[in-house]
């Protein structure tokens, strides 16, 4: 069976990619969307490479044995085609559990590894936001106008926006989304602290809530007195973490 370690590792690994990315959308807990054809020929690449090694193998031991080598190739235990050490199998445990455990995405740990990240730099004028309450926005839009912009955009208008629970040791809670440039390596974090709320308590940590309510002005713009910006809250609901998790710089 060892002879057919590599082909196994290379089944494992493709069937691994091909499960995240073609026939599930869990791949957007690791890179952004645009990576997605990239991930799928990868892994029906990995596959065949595989298959053709297996084959190969296959053909090899049947030739040997045609030719009467197979009682050589065992004489003393090891022949002429060494096979690898068992421990080489331990190199399918990564793909055997991304295939079948795939990992969540980054949650309050990662965010809360992140110094103080701003989504803009340097105050300006923003353009207006679109009419009606409540308008949706991403943490980090809403960051950056509460942060930079001089026309106060968002006072006076109700906001909604979708994240993840984070919190400090003195009870201090935030909604929280990681933001990727390529992949989940290059995540940093964008957060809005929550107030106002008439909830008793608040969601668990990592919990995934929606929010609405009215930007709450502090600090000098540009300051690191500003952020993190701050939300009075009017209500706090519940959701199912977004099939794509982070937003997207």
């Amino acid at each position: 069976m060892r002879r057919y370690g590599s082909a196994v590792l290379l089944l494992l690994t493709g069937a691994a990619i091909l499960r995240i990315s073609l026939f599930s959308e869990l791949y957007l807990r690791y890179v952004q969307s645009g990576l997605r054809p990239y991930l799928v020929v990868s892994g029906a690449v990995l596959v065949l490479l595989g298959a053709a090694a297996g084959v190969v193998r296959w053909r090899g031991r049947h030739a040997e044995e045609e030719h009467g080598q197979e009682d050589d190739h065992h004489q003393d235990g090891h022949g002429h085609a060494h096979p690898g050490p068992r421990l080489a199998w331990l190199l399918a445990l990564p793909a055997l559990a991304l295939l079948l455990f795939p990992p969540p995405a980054l949650g309050s740990y990662s965010a809360g590894r992140e110094a103080a990240q701003r989504a803009a730099q340097g105050v300006g004028t923003f353009p207006a936001l679109p009419s009606g309450d409540p308008v949706r926005l991403t943490l980090a839009e809403f960051s950056s106008r509460a942060i930079y912009d001089s026309g106060r955009s968002l006072k006076g208008r109700t906001v909604r926006m979708t994240g993840f629970v984070t919190q400090d040791d003195d009870g201090t809670w935030y909604v929280t989304r990681l933001y990727v440039t390529c992949c989940a390596a290059d995540a940093t974090a964008s957060k809005v602290e929550i107030r106002g709320t008439d909830l008793s308590g608040h969601p668990p940590t990592d919990a995934w809530v929606t929010v609405t309510g009215t930007w709450r002005p502090k600090g000098e713009l540009g300051s690191d007195a500003a952020w993190p910006p701050v939300l009075d809250a009017g209500s706090v609901v519940r959701v199912k973490q977004p099939a794509d998790p982070y937003e997207k710089r």
